[in-house]
């Protein structure tokens, strides 16, 4: 049984790892049921395992904190789902890369939702989607935006930490920095691309395709 949790205000983010800490070790020891927080956080930058110094154009914009989880630097703020996923990868395969192809599929059945084509590319990390009304970022590119980021941590095999949607965030926010290490594109938002969507209806859409992310796991 995976548990839902949805807050309704943006939520401190060193309270947030706290509290995925201490539910990703009640999982592991089997006195908690697996757990998914959907929330928002106030303005700020996250750096994981992967980040570059260099990669943190703006250091004194917003508070900037230092996370075990994978990746580089990422934002998070009002507008943008977050969702914290505190799952038993043991149960599903003990692939962690399985595991992440599970929750990139997850994001792309639900942009699907609101008939967005997300897709994977070799080399980056999330979920990217083409557009078609920009120019390219290079000659001989094709513009493409990420709209979706994903990192993870697994202590015993549990994960926490999770992926992000841009539905309706401060888009200039991203340039205090280099989005996961990728300058040469864009970030995108469901409502930059001109949908009139909420983060309630991206919580419908999310819970709705969650199977995905099992049926992944247990069938490959």
């Amino acid at each position: 049984m995976v548990e839902w949790i949805v807050s309704p205000d943006p939520v401190d983010y060193d309270l947030a790892v706290r509290e995925m800490e201490a539910r990703a070790t009640a999982i592991a020891n089997g006195e908690a049921d697996e757990a998914i927080w959907l929330l928002e956080h106030p303005p700020l930058y996250t750096a994981g395992t992967s980040a570059k110094r260099e990669d943190l154009t703006d250091p004194d914009r917003f508070p900037v904190y230092d996370t075990k989880r994978g990746g580089q630097y990422t934002y998070h703020g009002p507008g943008q789902r977050v969702a914290y996923v505190m799952l038993n990868v043991g149960k599903r395969g003990h692939d962690v890369r399985r595991f992440v192809k599970g929750l990139e599929h997850w994001v792309i059945a639900t942009l699907d939702h609101f008939n967005v084509k997300g897709e994977i590319r070799e080399g980056r990390v999330g979920v990217w989607v083409a557009r078609d009304d920009k120019p390219p970022a290079t000659t001989g590119d094709s513009a493409e935006d990420k709209i979706a980021a994903i990192g993870v941590r697994l202590r015993k095999w549990v994960s926490f930490h999770g992926l992000s949607i841009n539905v309706e965030p401060d888009l200039d926010h991203f340039t205090g920095i280099v989005p996961c290490g990728i300058a040469e594109h864009g970030v995108t938002s469901l409502v930059d691309l001109g949908l009139p969507v909420t983060l309630e209806d991206v919580d419908v859409a999310l819970k709705k395709t969650f199977p995905t992310v099992t049926e992944l796991q247990l069938t490959q």
